[in-house]
């Protein structure tokens, strides 16, 4: 059986428009770098055919990781997660920093879609690991590489 990678719709949507210009701008462009090069005569010291080789084995590849993950994925529109309160993949879970009292918000989201500076964190980060399956009222223990944090759950949404 094929594992299935938990994806947001959104992180669909971004894999699907990136793979769509990978085939339709950069595939073809690079396609025409080479033809250019390579009418440009002898390809043993051809600087500008290397380069354009290079570029087209890193577009098909990234093609080909798409289309696997997108194979592989299980979308997931987190309006639609009914988990009675738990965190889950796809939630966003309003915490306060213990120590400090500072409040932060994440979404536990997957691998490709994981940004830190928009708030969305790896299902498999050490955050996520310790939310997972908690609910609103419930404390988080993280480890990090300053120390343990402990987080309160202020709450859990699913949007």
């Amino acid at each position: 059986m094929l594992n299935t990678i938990p994806v947001t719709r959104r992180g669909a949507e971004a894999l699907k428009n990136e793979l769509h210009r990978l085939k339709t701008v950069d595939r073809p462009f690079i396609i025409n770098a080479i033809a250019e090069a390579r009418a440009q005569g002898d390809l043993s010291e051809n600087a500008d055919y290397d380069a354009a080789k290079d570029r087209q084995g890193f577009i098909e590849g990234r093609i080909q990781e798409i289309e696997g993950k997108l194979s592989a994925a299980q979308i997931i529109d987190p309006a639609e997660v009914n988990a009675d309160g738990k965190v889950v993949f796809g939630a966003t879970v309003d915490l306060e920093e213990e120590e400090s009292g500072q409040p932060v918000t994440y979404q536990i989201v997957g691998e490709d879609e994981a940004d830190l500076k928009l708030g969305r964190i790896n299902i498999s980060s050490p955050i996520a690991r310790a939310l997972i399956g908690k609910e609103e009222g419930d404390a988080a223990e993280v480890q990090t590489p300053g120390g343990t944090k402990r987080y309160d759950i202020v709450a859990v949404r699913y949007i």
